[in-house]
């Protein structure tokens, strides 16, 4: 059980308010299969000049090597601005035609309404684009859980691994860091946002991996987290 008494929480998504599995095994391999497709579709437009950049070439012969490139960096789990769009744009299509649906923890949609009903701000850092987040919690199995959130942050803030980017996060809230609780399962990521300001909570959820040495207060649901 941990208490907080500040007024913003900062939640990533993957391994904290979802199962790790249901970002591996269904939505990357959604966003993998229809790569291909949605390159040809948006040829010679700035997301393949970025996707370039991501792959560390000057450019894209064809669709066809725009989509092994795509490949790579997803295989690499590269946290990259064009490869996270193109995700975004995919997995739009996925959750609007119904194909897709997110996988939440039981405990996240009560968490998330209580803290709104005790005047705390929730928003979001992931790694993913903010349209897919956006996307994401507008489709859960639980319905719509946007309207809990107040913001959203991706890899355009800067890396999740730098304290520079929780600063910036801060500043955007025009919050003192210290008034702002980040939930991860990364220690790497909680290690930066503590050397912020802020504070921080390690997410043990069912399907983690084992989480590295560390000094955070840990919990295995939102429920161990008082607000005072």
């Amino acid at each position: 059980m941990i208490t907080f008494e500040g007024k913003l929480i900062l939640l990533d998504i993957e391994g904290t308010v979802s199962p790790l599995a249901f970002v591996h095994d269904v939505m990357f391999p959604y966003a993998r299969q229809h790569a291909g497709t949605y390159l040809a579709m948006h040829w010679n437009t700035a997301l393949i000049s970025q996707l370039a950049r991501d792959a560390d070439v000057p450019s894209f012969a064809s669709p066809a090597e725009a989509e092994a490139a795509v490949h790579r960096l997803m295989e690499a789990d590269a946290k990259v601005t064009g490869l996270k769009q193109l995700q975004g744009m995919i997995w739009e299509e996925g959750f609007r035609n119904g194909e897709l649906r997110s996988r939440i923890f039981d405990d996240v949609p009560l968490a998330l309404a209580g803290w709104c009903q005790k005047g705390r701000e929730i928003r979001i850092y992931s790694s993913g684009s903010v349209q897919a987040q956006k996307l994401f919690f507008a489709h859960t199995k639980r319905g719509d859980l946007t309207t809990h959130f107040t913001g959203y942050y991706d890899t355009t803030t800067g890396s999740k691994r730098e304290s520079a980017s929780y600063r910036a996060i801060a500043a955007d809230c025009d919050l003192p860091a210290e008034q702002i609780l980040f939930i991860s399962d990364v220690v790497e990521e909680l290690n930066a946002a503590r050397n912020a300001g802020m504070f921080t909570a390690l997410a043990v959820r069912p399907g983690n991996k084992p989480a590295p040495q560390h000094d955070h207060p840990a919990i295995q649901s939102f429920d161990e987290l008082r607000l005072h």
